[in-house]
Parts: C-alpha cells; sequence; structure tokens
C-alpha cells in the first residue's frame, strides 16, 4: 500500500492543459495581467500538470511560459511563480547555482534533505541546465570536512531506509562515541562516512544507542566536537535523520521571526514540499512554537506573493481552535462557523477534523451537531464530511423513513464517476454495516430497482456504437426497457454521446422522446437523468435546482445536496446554465428563495470561485 500523501498541492481532476495554457495567455495578454487568475491556476495544479502547461503553452503560442512569467511578474511574486512552474530537480539545480559561494545555507538544506533519487535528479538538472558538474562547482566553492561531506551526499548512495544492519548499530554507536567524546580532538572522517551513507532507520537506531553511551544527544556532540559550516551541515543532517517535517518547520520559523523575511528560503521550502510533506510541516510547526505557520505566513508577508504562499501551506491549523471557541459557552458564534466551514477545500476540511480531534480530544463532527440546527446543521456537516461520506449519507436519507425519494436515489447514482460509487458505497458499507446494493435491493423494487443496481456498479464494458444505436432503435416495445437499461447503465459517457448521435441518424428522433413516448414512473425518470446528464451535466444540475426552489416551499435536501457535492466540481458552469436557462442568476434565485440562509450559499458561491474547479468533470464519467 502506498504512503499516505501529505502535502497540501495534488493533481487537478479534469485537468487540460490545453484550456489551461489559453486560460494563462489570456490572464498575460494585453495592458497589465491578471495576477489573481494566474496564482490561483497555478497553485491549484501540481508539478506533473504545470509542466504539461508549458509544454501546451509552447506548442499553441510559440512562446515560453517561464519567460512570459518573468516578463509580466515582478519581485517576490514572480520568483515564487516562476519557482513553481519548474520539475522540482531543475528549481534546486537554480536555487544552488544561484547560491554559489555566497549561500551555504541553501546548499546545506538541499543536501541535507534530499533523497537518493533527487540527488541524482538535482545533478542531472545542473549539468543539462548549465552546462556544469555540480561536484566540480561544489569543490570550486567549498573547502575542509565541510566539502568532503558535501560531496559524500552528492553521490546519493545513502542506504535505503528499510536497511537497518541491526549487529551494526551499536557498534557504530561506539565508533561515533569514540571518533569525538571519547578522544582529544575529533575524526571528522568517522562522522562523514557513517552519517553520509548509513539508512535513515539505521541511523535513528543508531543516534538512540549513541545517547546511551555519550548520556548526551549526538546533536550536543556535534556542536561540541565541529564548527562552522561543517557543524551547521551535520546538524542539519542528523536533525532531517530525525524529522524532516520538523527540520523545514524550524527553517521556516527562522526565514520569518525577526526583523525582515528570508524570502529566498520562504520560497524555496513552500515550493519545494508543497506535494511532499507540508502538511506534516504546518504540525510540527504548530507544536513547536504554538502558532500556525499560516498565520505566520500571514503576519510576515503581503499582496500576491502572500496569497500564493497561503494557497501551497493549504491552511490554518488555528482553524480548529477558532471552530472550538466558536462553540464554547453560551451561544454560538455561527457567523465564524460558516466563514471557517466556507473558505477552505474539502481536503483542507478533513485536516481541520483530524487536528481538532489530535489538539482537543474531542470529535468536530459531533461538536457542530450539538451547536447548530436544522439546515444549517445539515449544510455544514455536509460540507464537513468527504464526498464519499456525504454522498452514503444521501443514499441512507433517501431510502430510511415512510416512502423513498427516488428523485435524490437517481441523481446521485446517475452523476458520479466509477471511483466515486466505488468510494460511495465503501463509505455507505463503513458507516452502516450493510452493502449499498443490499439496501438498495431491500427499499426498491421491478425494473427501477434493477437499474440503480445496475448504476451501483462500476462497468468497463463497451461494444459497437451502431450495434448499439440500432439494437436501440429497433427493440419490441417487450424488450426496450431491457435493451435501453443494458446500454444507458453501463457505457460511459463520451461513448453515450455518440450513441445518441446515431439513434439520431438511424431513428430520426432524439433518444428522449423514445423514453418519453415508450416509458413511464421512476422507469422513465432514471432514463431521462441519465440521458440529460450524458448530454450536459451542468444543465441537469441546474434544472435539479430550479425545481428545488420553484413554487411553494423549498426542498431543502435537494438544494444542500447539490450545493454541497457539486462546490468543489463544477458550481461555475451549473450557474451559467442556470441563468442562461431560467434568466436569472442561481445567486439572486436563492437570495428570494431563502432569505433566512442566502449568506450561507453566497459564502459557498465565493468559496467556489476563488478556491474550487470550474470546469466541467462530465466525461469523467463511468470512464471505460
Amino acid at each position: 500500500m502506498g504512503k499516505e500523501f501529505r502535502g497540501t498541492i495534488a493533481d487537478q481532476p479534469d485537468f487540460d492543459a490545453g484550456s489551461d495554457a489559453e486560460a494563462l495567455y489570456n490572464a498575460m495578454k494585453g495592458f497589465g495581467s491578471d495576477k489573481e487568475a494566474i496564482l490561483d491556476l497555478i497553485t491549484s495544479r501540481s508539478n506533473a500538470q504545470r509542466q504539461k502547461i508549458r509544454a501546451a503553452y509552447k506548442s499553441q503560442y510559440g512562446k515560453d511560459l517561464i519567460d512570459d512569467l518573468k516578463y509580466e511578474l515582478t519581485g517576490k511574486f514572480e520568483r515564487l511563480i516562476v519557482g513553481l512552474m519548474r520539475t522540482p530537480a531543475y528549481h534546486d539545480a537554480k536555487e544552488i547555482k544561484d547560491g554559489a559561494g555566497t549561500d551555504e545555507k541553501c546548499l546545506i538544506e538541499i543536501l541535507a534533505s534530499r533523497t537518493n533519487e533527487q540527488i541524482h535528479n538535482l545533478v542531472a538538472a545542473y549539468k543539462d541546465a548549465y552546462g556544469r558538474d555540480l561536484e566540480e562547482d561544489v569543490i570550486g566553492d567549498t573547502s575542509g570536512h565541510f566539502r568532503k561531506m558535501l560531496i559524500v551526499l552528492l553521490q546519493g548512495t545513502r542506504e535505503e531506509d528499510d536497511v537497518v544492519s541491526e549487529d551494526l548499530v551499536e557498534q557504530d554507536a561506539q565508533d561515533l562515541y569514540d571518533a569525538g567524546e571519547a578522544q582529544w580532538g575529533t575524526d571528522e572522517a568517522k562522522f562523514i562516512m557513517l552519517l553520509g551513507n548509513r539508512s535513515v532507520t539505521h541511523l535513528q537506531l543508531v543516534f538512540d544507542e549513541y545517547e546511551k553511551i555519550a548520556e548526551k544527544s549526538i546533536e550536543d556532540s556535534i556542536k561540541s566536537e565541529l564548527s562552522g559550516d561543517f557543524e551547521r551541515l551535520m546538524l542539519a543532517v542528523v536533525q532531517c535523520i530525525r524529522s524532516k517535517p520538523m527540520f523545514f518547520a524550524k527553517c521556516l520559523y527562522k526565514s520569518m521571526k525577526g526583523l525582515g523575511t528570508a524570502d529566498n528560503t520562504l520560497i524555496r521550502i513552500m515550493v519545494s514540499r508543497s506535494e511532499t510533506d507540508m502538511l506534516d510541516i504546518r504540525e510540527c510547526f504548530r507544536l513547536r512554537y504554538e502558532k500556525s505557520l499560516y498565520n505566520m505566513i500571514q503576519d510576515d508577508t503581503s499582496g500576491e506573493y502572500k496569497r500564493t504562499l497561503l494557497k501551497l501551506c493549504g491552511g490554518d491549523d488555528d482553524d480548529a481552535k477558532a471552530l472550538r471557541k466558536a462553540m464554547k459557552g453560551f451561544g454560538t458564534d455561527e457567523d465564524t462557523i460558516i466563514d471557517i466551514v466556507t473558505q477552505r477545500s474539502n481536503a483542507q476540511r478533513q485536516e481541520i477534523r483530524r487536528i481538532f480531534k489530535s489538539l482537543l480530544g474531542r470529535d468536530l463532527m459531533a461538536d457542530l451537531k450539538s451547536e447548530l440546527s436544522k439546515n444549517l446543521e445539515r449544510l455544514i456537516l455536509g460540507l464537513m464530511m468527504t464526498p464519499a461520506e456525504f454522498d452514503a449519507k444521501m443514499m441512507k436519507k433517501a431510502m430510511e423513513g415512510a416512502g423513498t425519494d427516488e428523485h435524490s436515489l437517481i441523481e446521485i447514482l446517475v452523476t458520479r464517476s466509477n471511483q466515486e460509487i466505488q468510494e460511495m458505497c465503501a463509505a455507505y458499507k463503513n458507516a452502516y454495516k450493510k452493502s449499498l446494493e443490499d439496501a438498495i435491493a431491500s427499499e426498491t423494487s421491478g425494473k427501477f430497482k434493477r437499474i440503480l443496481i445496475s448504476l451501483a456498479q462500476v462497468h468497463l464494458h463497451s461494444s459497437c456504437i451502431q450495434t448499439l444505436a440500432h439494437n436501440a432503435c429497433n427493440s419490441e416495445s417487450d424488450d426496450m426497457e431491457d435493451k435501453f437499461m443494458s446500454i444507458l447503465c453501463t457505457r460511459s459517457f463520451p461513448h453515450l454521446r455518440r450513441v445518441f448521435q446515431e439513434f439520431v441518424r438511424c431513428s430520426n428522433k432524439d433518444i428522449e422522446q423514445i423514453i418519453k413516448k415508450e416509458m413511464s414512473g421512476d422507469f422513465k425518470n432514471a432514463m431521462f437523468a441519465i440521458v440529460r446528464s450524458v448530454k450536459n451535466q451542468p444543465s441537469y444540475f441546474a434544472d435539479r435546482l430550479y425545481k428545488a426552489m420553484k413554487g411553494l416551499g423549498t426542498d431543502d435536501r435537494a438544494l444542500i445536496r447539490i450545493m454541497v457535492s457539486r462546490s468543489e466540481i463544477d458550481l461555475f458552469n451549473i450557474r451559467k446554465e442556470f441563468k442562461e436557462t431560467h434568466e436569472a442568476s442561481l445567486h439572486e434565485f436563492i437570495q428570494v428563495e431563502m432569505l433566512v440562509v442566502s449568506c450561507v450559499f453566497l459564502l459557498i458561491h465565493t468559496a467556489c470561485i476563488c478556491a474550487c474547479v470550474t470546469l466541467v468533470r462530465s466525461d469523467e464519467k463511468r470512464v471505460v
């Protein structure tokens, strides 16, 4: 099983390099540049995706994206954005080259903290970018034991983490003691050999054993036995072996404490760790300094530079404390709760839940449930769940009690991707100790039950488009429903769009006409929902929202379900479809229909525009 992702920047779903390249080009053309659009896009794409955007930009416009960004942006903001656009290896190479001979801290930080693979990539990138050998440049710029240790680290030959020579742990600890504390003078070569080559896991055991022998930590011994840049390098190596996140938390704190900010260090670490261990760095920062990294960045920087750094930081660990404070004492500060919850992404909200538990020993969901009520409680709790948990809860609600909410069941199952269906089924099983399929089977019946169960499966079928369309066109009425169900419930959305086109060609009718004429009841509703979602999913959701609010009364469950589930996916597109279809903005409609809680939804809109995805994901649905 892979290691849990602990970064704050991940791959963007529904990524389209060409569209992103066009968006960046438009943000920079004409007089001035749209800096917010640039930072929002670049900080919401992974480094691998940024490289594809850079290639697409070159292909579409014949220009280098980094060159254009350098021309349009200035100062620290430019350095930060350009740093994000480079690959990690080339960014490290650039940092070392720029600091050559003057910034030993940069050299120490990079070489002490990188893995073997990262070191090898760095050496290759340096050679490619500057036509020079990094080792030779290090030899020319440094001296003594400091140089020797740097050269050892540059080889990238440290034993892998699973290599632990148990019979050597005690011996290595004794050798380190004999090389320093036990004699007059210091055998630096022994320190270099052991700390530069043994695995991280092995050295952690050695350090524990060393403390028993020397009755002091390895760090204290290094401070007393070594000096200058060599001492600083060896301490950095030891700190990275003990905990890289804590090492970087200390570096970040030092970069911002006191007068002035060491922006080069701040930029370098925020760029290099955003996809690696930023969540762990934030936790170490909070534990050591009793304040959040987010708040320190907020207090120490400004403008677009600050906004970009905060995006890389990913969230404020003080959110947990603020939420607790909002719920303590007499009454509840609902505005604070709304502000925090609606202005964080779902991933950030899950991190807040985890920190709330570890920091305060309390269940945030239980606290929110006890402090809030009615629709606000349902909305906030829905936002605090993972998408899979929320979908599972909505499916459960749609089937419990007297009667079944068929429209909700259809809406959820029709619009979720294979992966989302899998995750929802797992969440349902975990929460209710019963499979979703069994629940559907016990609460529904007939062909409608068969449709729902089919939609709840993961389908990987494909067939000839012409054959599918021909079979649908020429089916007898007795088996038409079975034929439609077998096709519409199992094929990918792109595949079905082509089937619908072929259907029109062979029948001279739109498939919706056949459904309306030949089918009825819940079966017809399900078929309509599938077709509408395949053709234009944002339009389907816009129509569902309109129906939830039109006439007397409001279908609050439907309204909350759609706003929560689509806020980070395609709400921007849904708003656009809503306005085009109903000649009123969704924003205005909510204000009119729900005066009491309109502020909540407006905040969600704001959060969606600023922080969430605005591209349609329908092409991903049930990918073949």
